[in-house]
C-alpha cells in the first residue's frame, strides 16, 4: 500500500471512518525534515497493513493542518476510531514512529 493524499474532502472518509488506525503524516515540499521523514512513513505504509497512511500536505490544507493545531512540521498523528491516541512534532526515526502505534 501507499499513503493515502488526505484533503477537506476525503479527510472524513479516509481518517474519521476509516476500520484501521491512521498514521497522519503533516508535511510540506519545501520542509528539509519532512523530506526525510517522508520515506520511512512510505516504507511504514508498505510494510504494515493493518494501518493505513495518509499525508497531509500543510501548504494545500492549512484548514487541517489548523484543526490538528500543528505548528511545526512534520507533525505525525495517530488516529484510532475518529480519536487521536498520539502525536508527535519533528523527525523522528521509524522505530519512534512505530512505537506511536
Amino acid at each position: 500500500m501507499y499513503a493515502v493524499n488526505i484533503n477537506e474532502t476525503n479527510f472524513s472518509d479516509e481518517v474519521i471512518r476509516s476500520d484501521r488506525p491512521v498514521l497522519l503524516d503533516f508535511w510540506a515540499p519545501w520542509c528539509g525534515p519532512c523530506r526525510m521523514v517522508g520515506p520511512i512513513v512510505e516504507e511504514i505504509a508498505q510494510e504494515r497493513t493493518d494501518i493505513k497512511v495518509a499525508k497531509v500536505n500543510v501548504d494545500e490544507q492549512p484548514e487541517l493542518a489548523g484543526r490538528f493545531g500543528v505548528m511545526a512540521i512534520p507533525t505525525l498523528v495517530v488516529m484510532k476510531d475518529g480519536r487521536i491516541t498520539s502525536q508527535a512534532a519533528g523527525a523522528r526515526p521509524k522505530a519512534q514512529i512505530l512505537a506511536m502505534l
